[in-house]
């Protein structure tokens, strides 16, 4: 017991040093890029069954299913998930922070081709924050909620196992046009337009949309992409649907 509780100390130090990190970064009114999903969660991302969106619609399975895994707040993650390949990003980061600087194999293959492809015409991106862990997620979580209420840090923030980021798929991006922070006006920037239209060619799709709260459970993330493959994320970009909707089956025809 003794060594669990200095462990969980461990991880709240350093989590609450990368939250004052991401904060000091950021414009003030979005607190890192939190989106998410919640704690004690039943839900692991192997086989993904009613979650599929390619099993809803009849089409070939996907090689891997857990790249298209569903993850918010009704469709939580076990705290024992973790990726089994997680890889350095090797792109601009902000943070030197290890954990955050990872992906997925794929999706950080994905994110250095969106990178270069951004840098070809003009723009220069940074990753902010990629892969964390239940427990990070379990004690940034805990900060917001002490700095600023529950009901506020559930609008910006996911609890424990609630989030995108411990499926090692989602990375927030920025640019040196916001401060390289997380702020909404980054969507308005030539850097978040380009990211916009152009991220499902590379795989990834804008995950929290304006004006989508209600269905999302977040407040507009321009800077928030999960990583579900090409073809997946063209089609979900073409939809012009939330991932929530694309995956309820009630894709426009």
């Amino acid at each position: 017991m003794r060594k669990k509780r200095w462990t969980y100390l461990t991880v709240c130090t350093a989590v609450l040093a990368l939250s004052i990190m991401m904060a000091a970064c950021s414009d003030g009114t979005m607190k890192g890029g939190e989106s998410g999903t919640k704690a004690g969660g039943s839900s692991q991302i192997d086989p993904v069954t009613s979650n599929n969106p390619s099993g809803s619609q009849g089409e070939e399975e996907l090689a891997d299913p857990a790249l298209a895994a569903l993850v918010n707040k009704t469709h939580p993650l076990q705290n024992s998930y973790a990726p089994d390949d997680l890889v350095a990003v090797d792109v601009p980061t902000v943070f030197k922070n290890p954990e955050v600087n990872q992906l997925r194999e794929d999706a950080a293959k994905a994110l250095k081709q969106l990178f270069d492809g951004a840098e070809k015409k003009g723009y220069k991106l940074y990753a902010r924050s990629g892969y964390r862990s239940y427990e990070t997620q379990q004690a940034l979580f805990a900060d917001y909620v002490s700095r600023e209420g529950e009901a506020a840090a559930n609008r910006y923030s996911a609890k424990a196992g609630q989030s995108e980021h411990q499926t090692g798929l989602a990375m927030d991006v920025t640019s040196d046009s916001v401060s390289k922070g997380l702020q909404e006006a980054f969507g308005e920037t030539d850097e978040g337009r380009w990211l916009a239209d152009n991220a499902h060619l590379y795989g990834f799709i804008i995950r929290y949309p304006k004006g989508q709260e209600g269905i999302t459970g977040y407040i507009y993330e321009p800077w928030h992409i999960r990583y579900l493959g090409i073809e997946l994320a063209t089609k979900v970009f073409e939809s012009g649907q939330t991932y929530e909707e694309y995956t309820s089956g009630k894709q426009a025809k």
